[in-house]
């Protein structure tokens, strides 16, 4: 489902790489968690994966695409496909919470009724039911981020990403919302995770892609099977 092939990347001719020579797959349905200190370049990596910047060098593959030879409009087709909750949130301040997580859904076409329902049921789940009409300003950062990730997960995408979902949660709210994780991969959604947090990795016990120095080195499957995994949900 998604390959990187020798991709280097940097923000300017200026900077060195903050990527480089990364190499991996993904296969269609897995769940990897992102890891690595602080400048390893997990976020630049989220970039990439979201089609919010291409690569200097390399080829990326995703959905059978080569993105280096995708029009604008294929772009806008691929992206549609991709969930995110960026650590920013990136929330429309002008739209209620409601309409925030509504804006998928209103973008692929779904009927008023189907909004309604979806919507309410899964602000209900993720505890902001009594805030649905409610502006982004006026919720706290970890309603905000409730809210942030309901938009990326309503549309079920093929490919969610999540930079530090639970970042400004409780552990209480931030292992339920992996639970919610756990059941949209379990539906098919390729989830990749970008975490600081051991325990959730330790919790969950699903593979890493791990950033060391801009490089990236994936986690073999028999490493992971040699891990004792536990699952809460």
């Amino acid at each position: 489902m998604i390959k990187f092939e020798d991709v280097h990347f940097h923000y300017n001719e200026h900077t060195p790489d903050v990527l480089n020579d990364v190499r991996f797959t993904l296969e269609r349905g897995s769940y990897h968690f992102l890891t690595g200190p602080s400048g390893a370049g997990k976020t630049s990596l989220i970039k990439l994966l979201f089609l919010g910047k291409i690569p200097q060098k390399g080829k990326i593959t995703m959905f059978n695409s080569d993105i280096s030879k995708a029009s604008r409009k294929e772009m806008s087709t691929l992206r549609q496909n991709i969930g995110v909750v960026f650590q920013d949130f990136r929330l429309l301040n002008h739209l209620s919470a409601f309409d925030n997580v509504a804006l998928p859904l209103r973008i692929s076409g779904r009927p008023d009724e189907e909004i309604q329902n979806h919507v309410s049921e899964l602000l209900d789940w993720v505890g902001l039911g009594d805030h649905k009409q409610n502006l982004p300003e006026t919720l706290s950062g970890g309603q905000q981020q409730r809210v942030a990730i309901a938009r990326a997960v309503i549309a079920q995408p093929k490919l969610l990403l999540a930079d530090e979902p639970t970042g400004n949660l409780d552990d209480e709210i931030g292992f339920r919302l992996m639970g919610l994780f756990e059941q949209l991969n379990r539906m098919g959604t390729t989830i990749v995770i970008a975490t600081h947090n051991p325990n959730i990795i330790e919790q969950f016990g699903h593979p890493c892609l791990r950033l060391i120095n801009g490089t990236v080195r994936q986690d073999k499957p028999e490493t992971l099977a040699r891990k004792k995994i536990r699952h809460v949900f």
